[in-house]
């Protein structure tokens, strides 16, 4: 691959609820690394701890996060609704770091199918880019499946800003697992622009633990996963694996008090712990997940090709986790548990007939999506 210092990367990516938009653009991240590109990695939710760095600049705008009122509550680091003049000072902080990086290509992470509000922000910073003498190629970072219900107006205003503004959408997916335009019909109108890179994973991890028939509950960032962790706590009995050891990993994103109560909710082999930066090894070596059906959760499933129970963040309208959920359980490498029936007999039946399934497979889905990512900006910036 031809190695390319001389361009620079500026790639923005704002997490709110759970983590799994930050890890993924640290993996793209590290591909556009490793392929020469000069990477900074700005981030606006709160800062992740254990983020990959070799060879990436991580900037950590003022953090924000959202509130008990849903994504528009947006809340800084002391849990205070922010303002005008706030958004206004971390706004003219991006546009102060993008002067600084001077890059060659811009990225943003979901916006603008996502994330509409960090619109007080990502405008400027578009038109700003837009403005220079020597404008940056942009891009779109966004994964292969989105959230099917949108307002009205919302899918032709994501057109019209896409081509306005941006050289390309890179789809984070492989087509005959999830096409773009299954969940945004509209993305016909700039299909010459769409580039599906495979799914973006993590390399497999080593087999080198002896779990058995270790049960492995997780879900991810775990600020919406305290049911699923009540519910595995009490199904284990009811299970086949009654007698098997079941490990809980509590998300970041899980308060202090709600972690002590889950641990003295615990039974004998029942082990609850912080996540563990070895998840993914965890994953490879377990005889089944419990999870949800998080992006990145399924990337890892894939290539560690461990039977799971999915049980899909499906409330507010949300559909796109149990339309992972379902496609992977079509494949015959998941059960899909919707949240609604989720109860301590459902999950330990579910358990049961997922122990039976063949190993998820990952021959016939593309998982190369980072490295991919950086072929296709190599290849349009020499152009």
């Amino acid at each position: 691959m031809i190695r390319s210092s001389d361009q620079s990367v500026l790639f923005y990516v704002q997490h709110l609820l759970g983590i799994g938009h930050v890890r993924r653009a640290n993996i793209v991240c590290q591909a556009l690394t490793g392929a020469g590109f000069q990477v900074v990695l700005v981030t606006g939710g709160r800062p992740i701890a254990d983020l990959q760095r070799d060879g990436i600049e991580i900037v950590q705008l003022p953090p924000l996060h959202i509130g008990d009122s849903g994504f528009h509550d947006l809340r800084d680091d002391t849990n205070t609704p922010v303002d005008a003049d706030w958004k206004m000072n971390r706004c003219n902080q991006l546009l102060d770091l993008f002067d600084a990086v001077a890059p060659d290509i811009l990225i943003t992470e979901a916006f603008p199918f996502g994330r509409r509000q960090m619109r007080f922000e990502l405008i400027p910073l578009l038109e700003h880019a837009a403005a220079r003498n020597r404008p940056p190629q942009i891009y779109c970072s966004v994964r292969d499946i989105l959230k099917s219900y949108r307002k009205p107006g919302r899918a032709e205003e994501t057109v019209a800003l896409i081509d306005h503004f941006y050289d390309g959408v890179l789809v984070h997916g492989d087509p005959s697992f999830a096409a773009l335009v299954e969940t945004f019909p509209d993305a016909a109108h700039f299909d010459e622009k769409v580039h599906h890179t495979g799914i973006v994973a993590a390399p497999p991890a080593e087999s080198s633990l002896s779990c058995g028939d270790e049960i492995l509950v997780s879900a991810g960032g775990g600020a919406v996963g305290l049911r699923l962790f009540e519910t595995a706590i009490a199904a284990r009995a009811l299970s086949s694996f009654a007698k098997a050891t079941w490990r809980i990993l509590v998300g970041p994103n899980v308060a202090e008090e709600d972690y002590r109560r889950l641990c003295d909710r615990a039974t004998d082999g029942v082990i609850v712990e912080h996540y563990r930066t070895d998840f993914r090894t965890l994953l490879t070596n377990c005889r089944v997940s419990i999870s949800q059906a998080g992006y990145n959760t399924v990337a890892d499933l894939i290539v560690a090709e461990t039977p799971a129970v999915l049980v899909p963040f499906d409330t507010d309208g949300e559909d796109e986790q149990p339309r992972r959920a379902s496609k992977l359980a079509e494949r015959g490498c998941a059960v899909s548990l919707p949240s609604q029936t989720l109860t301590p007999e459902t999950l330990a039946a579910a358990l049961d007939e997922a122990s039976h399934l063949k190993q998820a497979t990952a021959n016939s889905i593309g998982l190369d999506g980072a490295a991919r990512t950086a072929s296709i900006l190599q290849a349009a910036h020499t152009h």
